[in-house]
């Protein structure tokens, strides 16, 4: 077994490589390592010897592997730190893939929007039991909550009822990983909070103004995407494609994809060379993007669709609202946000929802929004191509963009004292 490396590819390692890429770089430790493949092989073709040659690639840092998101990177990082530290999770692949036993696929079952909660109410209830049932049987040390505040505060409630956590007088500290959005709506969940979890990390530094009045320890951790240490997925490229992001939620998907095809039509007649790109997080969204699309025959060959994202040079982006509009903002990338929800549950989010944006870039940057947004009947296929021609019609796109991304990282970058990691080891007293 010859242990070679990566970078006999290419001196910088970004995009994908497998058996069959070119091999480039002229730095002598490539060139060192090829020569030992070389000879390898040569072994193995005149029959002296059975062999293999392992390409490595450091094991540090955020994994270009797509199957790797951001959030998985915490797993990532505290196993590297402890490795004999036991995770069990709720979950996908990509907390597995990190180092955590899987205890249910929860992403399997992701809904958005208060009709599609409702459809599911029945197995998040038995999802909900098993839970509770898990942690009394195997009783953690500590229980970190990530996100998803209507399942996790109810867990966190049920714990301190049952006497297990330390608010109900047990031995189980909880605590809660990215705050509910209190400053968009319900922000009394926070009085809740306070009674039943032991901490919380936010994301945004400006959070933490919404639990003054609460005697909740909360740090500010700063966002993943302003890591020192993460490389985003997303490059602008005046001469890319256009990314295509429909969601990765079956029920998001099938309401907007056909909007941005039909727009990416007519966005066409315009520029005919555009092609587009549309990354996929998995197999199942995969299939029914692929549907879709073939059922929009005159773009089958203009339209490129991938399971994973990374290395993907775009010039513009149609976005669904979530967490890749917010990286191609980061990444400083121009684009539109479209959205189309179940009509009860946008006509209950009107009603309670407080915030004037969708996109949390636009949330953040509220005096000069970066990108037209368009809801509901709003996201047609002609107010699409238009926002996005106006887009591809800008030379100054690049620059206007470029501070963009750089206000964000302003604001999303980790204290130094309190990147989360640091604050989990302090919270579990590791060291």
């Amino acid at each position: 077994i010859y242990f070679s490396t990566a970078h006999v590819y290419s001196e910088n390692l970004f995009g994908f490589f497998n058996e069959s890429s070119d091999v480039t770089n002229s730095h002598p430790y490539a060139t060192s390592h090829k020569l030992g493949e070389d000879s390898v092989i040569r072994l193995v073709n005149s029959g002296e010897m059975n062999g293999v040659i392992l390409r490595l690639s450091n094991a540090f840092g955020a994994p270009i592997d797509p199957s790797i998101d951001c959030w998985s990177l915490l797993v990532n990082d505290l196993l590297k730190e402890f490795p004999t530290l036991k995770i069990s999770a709720l979950g996908g692949k990509c907390l597995k893939n990190a180092g955590a036993d899987l205890i249910y696929p929860l992403v399997d079952h992701a809904v958005v929007g208060l009709f599609e909660v409702l459809k599911n109410y029945f197995l998040f209830k038995s999802l909900f039991v098993e839970t509770i049932n898990w942690i009394k049987k195997y009783k953690p040390k500590t229980i970190l909550l990530v996100d998803y505040p209507g399942f996790n505060l109810r867990i966190a409630r049920e714990l301190k009822k049952s006497g297990i956590s330390l608010k109900g007088g047990g031995h189980i500290k909880v605590l809660q990983y990215i705050s509910p959005q209190l400053w968009a709506w319900k922000p009394k969940r926070r009085f809740m909070m306070e009674e039943v979890l032991s901490g919380l990390a936010v994301l945004f530094n400006f959070e933490l103004g919404c639990y003054k009045d609460t005697k909740l320890p909360v740090s500010f951790v700063g966002h993943p995407f302003g890591s020192p240490d993460y490389q985003s997925k997303i490059h602008f490229d005046p001469n890319g494609s256009l990314l295509i992001l429909p969601g990765s939620r079956v029920q998001a998907v099938e309401r907007i994809l056909p909007v941005f095809l039909d727009a990416f039509h007519e966005i066409l007649e315009d520029y005919p060379n555009l092609n587009g790109v549309i990354p996929v997080p998995d197999k199942k969204i995969f299939n029914l993007v692929e549907k879709i699309v073939y059922e929009h025959s005159n773009l089958r060959n203009k339209i490129q669709i991938t399971e994973g994202l990374g290395g993907f040079k775009a010039r513009a982006a149609l976005m669904s609202s979530g967490t890749m509009s917010f990286e191609c903002a980061v990444a400083g990338v121009p684009g539109v946000i479209a959205y189309k929800s179940h009509p009860f549950t946008y006509f209950i989010g009107r009603k309670l929802v407080k915030v004037a944006h969708l996109g949390m870039a636009n949330i953040l940057l509220p005096n000069s929004p970066p990108y037209p947004e368009f809801l509901q009947g709003l996201a047609s296929a002609n107010n699409l191509k238009s926002a996005v021609v106006e887009i591809l019609k800008d030379e100054n796109i690049n620059l206007q963009f470029q501070s963009v991304s750089k206000k964000l990282l302003e604001l999303l970058r980790p204290p130094k004292d309190g990147a989360l990691v640091k604050w989990l080891v302090k919270e579990l007293q590791l060291l």
